[in-house]
């Protein structure tokens, strides 16, 4: 039975709603006439699905879609037609850098992501420094969190986030985080999660990384699904042709 599975899955995007413009706004424009409803379609009619253990990588050029299709699989966002169903819980490292408070110290902010995250005080308390250390920021922790680069961020949102042992876990360009020795600490830790028997999904512009570590691959262009299988190496060379050709 698939742990994961995604049914003609399309998500839309509406704009010129009347919740952009206020209930006056939309009043006004509507009985001028001049109301109109913009439809986008960020992923259209995607299928596919995962077993225990698999590790799909999704590739695509931006606006391909990705981003906003793992927002539909984690359960962020309802898809607008079709469904996605899953077994077991799912840990999604999307946007890393979000949702800290600048104004508080580095040690209270992971504090919150933690409780974010659903963490107890008393897991935060026995982890803190296991999380510090991994994420390089010893000489940190009182520091204001504003005075931290966008790349020390995000070192401390994943040093937070590998701590849970999902049954399927998303990654949204995370392994790219910091400098190619915490990129590499990184992958080791996403690899001891993999081995435990997670499903993975990866997002990821690097196609050796996806080639190396995924044994699916879902191809996605401008909200469509271009394909999918098991053939990484062969899918993963048609979408190198094809960036090829556009650069030419």
């Amino acid at each position: 039975m698939s742990i994961l599975e995604l049914n003609h899955v399309s998500i839309r995007y509406m704009t010129g709603d009347f919740k952009d413009i206020g209930l006056k706004e939309y009043v006004v424009r509507k009985l001028k006439g001049n109301y109109h409803v913009n439809e986008f379609w960020a992923d259209r009619d995607i299928t596919f699905s995962l077993e225990k253990g698999d590790m799909l990588g999704i590739i695509g050029t931006n606006g391909a879609g990705k981003s906003t299709l793992l927002k539909a699989i984690s359960g962020i966002m309802e898809p607008t037609e079709g469904w996605a169903r899953h077994e077991g819980n799912i840990a999604a490292l999307l946007e890393l850098a979000s949702g800290f408070d600048d104004d508080l110290t580095v040690k209270e902010n992971a504090y919150l992501r933690g409780a974010m995250l659903g963490y107890t005080r008393r897991f935060m308390d026995e982890k803190y420094d296991k999380i510090i250390e991994f994420a390089e920021l010893q000489d940190f922790q009182d520091r204001p969190f504003k005075q931290l680069s966008s790349g020390m961020k995000s070192r401390l949102a994943f040093s937070i986030a590998s701590l849970v042992q999902p049954d399927i876990l998303i990654l949204d360009e995370v392994l790219s985080v910091g400098d190619g020795a915490f990129r590499r600490k990184s992958e080791t830790v996403m690899r001891d999660v993999i081995s435990s028997g997670a499903t993975t999904i990866l997002v990821s512009h690097s196609l050796e990384q996806v080639r190396e570590m995924c044994n699916k691959v879902l191809w996605l262009h401008k909200g469509r699904q271009i394909a999918f299988g098991d053939d990484v190496q062969g899918i993963c060379d048609r979408y190198q042709a094809m960036l090829d050709e556009n650069c030419v």
